[in-house]
């Protein structure tokens, strides 16, 4: 042992002795260090799929919020395209076919169009059969020129945004005549 002015020789034998601890027990703290190890590794990894599964929901949802945002918008505007054409069907009615009713129907293509634009479609109904998805039965009446199930007559105009009914179609179905 170096006294307090001398230093020390690192080259001098250090004494180790066994220790304290002997090897079953150093092999017991060894497994369990693994096992902890392993149930941490196996902890981080949950959380991380988690973690991305959550990142991928989100932009799930992001990219649904933005393709849907104009969704009340929409359903505003469809009364105006129902007057539309209710103005253009009485007008035919009344045997009007001038250049007024040439505009408006003009209009409503335009309108069409500009709803096109996002995303929302009207709903093929007439001659189609029924679809309680697409269309909404108001009366059923019988028909012998149509097969029972057929939508007759529209009422109302469906549209659909994106994939999804933004308005089901109004419509009279055919049954069995009698």
């Amino acid at each position: 042992m170096p006294n307090e002015n001398q230093e020390p020789d690192f080259h001098e034998p250090i004494n180790v002795s066994e220790p304290a601890i002997g090897n079953d027990d150093l092999r017991k703290q060894l497994a369990q260090a693994e096992q902890q190890r392993d149930e941490y590794l196996l902890m981080v990894r949950q959380k991380q799929a988690e973690f991305e599964n959550y990142q991928k929901r989100a932009a799930r949802e992001r990219d649904q919020e933005r393709q849907y945002q104009y969704k009340p918008f929409a359903l505003e505007l469809l009364p105006v395209y129902d007057n539309l054409e209710r103005t253009v069907m009485a007008a035919k009615q009344a045997g009007e076919e001038g250049t007024l009713v040439v505009g408006v129907q003009a209009t409503m293509m335009q309108f069409l169009e500009a709803l096109r634009r996002f995303g929302i479609t009207r709903i093929a109904a007439l001659d189609q059969p029924f679809d309680t998805n697409l269309h909404q039965a108001l009366m059923q009446q019988p028909s012998a020129e149509k097969a029972p199930g057929t939508v007759l007559n529209v009422i109302q105009q469906g549209f659909m945004m994106h994939e999804q009914v933004l308005r089901p179609a109004h419509v009279i179905v055919a049954i069995a005549a009698g």
